[in-house]
């Protein structure tokens, strides 16, 4: 019992499939939240208006 709570799958035969994707991911996502405000300019046409 306490064997199966202690397992972390680190003996998983995909863990680097598993692994890397997963931290590209989270740092796209953090580069993505770093420059929302120039991103979202690209999108909105100067002049317009929005309800923010």
């Amino acid at each position: 019992m306490i064997d199966t709570a202690l397992h972390t799958g680190s003996e998983h035969p995909d863990l680097l499939w598993i692994l890397v994707p997963s931290f590209l991911t989270f740092v796209a996502g953090l580069g993505v939240a770093a420059y929302a405000d120039r991103i979202r300019e690209w999108f909105r046409p100067e002049g317009s208006t929005t309800t923010e």
